[in-house]
């Protein structure tokens, strides 16, 4: 008689507690093709949720025999497969091998055959989750990792601290300074600032330096159109004006494109969604159909901006308020981030409190302070008459998981209106701001270090 792997399975699943603390979590049901032996993986599972222990066999029996459930015919051919048991043992490695290995066909299978299903109009499902479906069945591993160990680990832990994080760099000096260098992958960073201030000319300069360095960059707007958002990237990218880019010949445009082309081996893509009507949904499908159709994965992400987009979790009309809403969104947003492993930067709003003040704080933040709480970086932009007269911007941290954030606290960076640029100012600029961190006063006690200095701070 043939042995199947389901029953070899099923059999160590009863008689291997070892075993099957390690693999029931990665079972599933539908994974069983035979009625029986999904009744026998159903009744040890709730048995081990009941008892966090495999059942005996006797105790299977039982349970099976006293179940109203099952039908004659179901009952007879369960009872004889459990009786077939043998005392034999596997060796471990192999069985957790295989019973993987196992999990992972039949995770692919059910996954072609739902796709099938779509693809017919048979199911409920759009053709649009049909990536997500096959991603999901080849993503189908034991995971065997159950925690560091803080002594025993101490090794990779030393290797950790020497090894050199990835991470997406600026081209402004003091974002660099106050990041360590850029800004790491699986991370969501927020820019704070009012109306008309300047958060999507800090992301469109932003992606603009990323592309200009050979990373592939997503730009999700959901504010403007993607021909504006792309017009300010030529403008930052082709160092022109903005008003001046109508008046250039076609031949002129496309030999500053072809110039650009050979600079960058990077990609940067504008996907527009109407406000308020895409989530993080909308974004995996976008991510899954750039990878299929155009062999695009993003270094870089960009939302133009936070509170503006709509949650995955929350539905329209729930009645959720703003807190809630925004923080979950946050919290989306993160998440994706550490799925496909890339920062993501957007942007929030200032309370009207907030809009005409120079020193802007967290409490500033419009909607919800449970974005700043999920956020892992999140600075105000600062503007006033005086700073428009000199074309500079005021950069105030509010919150930073990469470096200490008081250490150059405020600083100030220049701005290109009519191009879309940012840029380094002279340390002059810098030197009126006494928050910079690099020269504090020895006299000062370390707890009152990186505090305001000029608590009345005017620009």
């Amino acid at each position: 008689m043939e042995t199947r792997i389901e029953q070899t399975i099923l059999k160590n699943l009863i008689q291997n507690e070892e075993f099957t603390r390690k693999c029931i979590p990665f079972l599933r049901p539908e994974y069983f093709t035979d009625t029986s032996e999904k009744t026998i993986y159903e009744f040890t599972y709730d048995y081990f949720q009941k008892y966090t222990k495999p059942p005996t066999i006797e105790a299977l029996l039982i349970n099976l025999e006293n179940s109203t459930s099952l039908n004659e015919k179901t009952l007879k051919d369960t009872k004889s497969i459990v009786n077939g048991f043998g005392s034999e043992e596997s060796p471990q490695e192999w069985l957790v091998d295989e019973t993987e290995q196992w999990c992972k066909d039949r995770a692919i299978y059910i996954a072609v055959m739902d796709s099938i299903e779509v693809i017919d109009k048979k199911s409920q499902r759009s053709t649009g989750e049909i990536p997500e479906l096959l991603k999901d069945a080849l993503s189908v591993s034991f995971d065997t990792h159950i925690g560091h160990d803080v002594l025993e680990d101490a090794d990779d832990r030393f290797e950790f601290y020497h090894t050199e994080e990835e991470k997406i760099p600026f081209d402004l000096e003091y974002f660099n300074k106050i990041t360590k260098g850029g800004l790491p992958n699986k991370t969501l960073n927020i820019c704070l600032a009012g109306t008309g201030v300047g958060k999507s000319l800090f992301m469109c300069h932003m992606g603009s330096a990323a592309l200009m360095m050979g990373k592939n960059v997503l730009y999700i707007t959901l504010e403007m159109s993607e021909e504006r958002i792309a017009e300010r990237i030529d403008a930052n990218t082709l160092n022109i004006p903005m008003k001046e880019l109508p008046d250039i010949s076609k031949k002129m445009y496309d030999k500053k494109i072809d110039k650009l082309k050979n600079k960058t081996k990077g990609k940067l893509i504008v996907k527009e969604y109407p406000t308020a009507a895409a989530h993080v949904g909308h974004f995996r499908h976008l991510l899954q159909e750039l990878d299929i159709k155009k062999d695009f994965k993003p270094d870089i992400i960009f939302i133009d901006y936070l509170n503006i987009c709509s949650s995955h979790r929350i539905r329209p009309g729930s009645g959720a308020n703003s807190y809630t809403l925004v923080k979950s969104i946050a919290e989306e947003l993160r998440g994706l981030a550490v799925e496909y492993d890339v920062p993501i930067m957007s942007a929030t709003q200032t309370t009207r409190s907030g809009y005409g003040s120079t020193d802007i704080g967290l409490e500033d933040t419009s909607e919800s302070f449970g974005l700043p709480a999920t956020a892992d970086m999140m600075f105000a932009l600062i503007t006033s008459d005086e700073l428009e007269e000199l074309d500079q911007l005021v950069v105030k941290q509010l919150k930073n998981r990469y470096n200490d954030p008081t250490i150059f606290k405020r600083f100030v960076i220049g701005v290109d209106r009519s191009r879309m640029k940012l840029y380094d100012c002279e340390q002059e600029a810098q030197e009126e701001l006494l928050d910079s961190g690099d020269d504090y006063d020895d006299s000062v006690p370390v707890a009152d270090r990186g505090r305001d200095r000029y608590s009345d701070f005017k620009i």
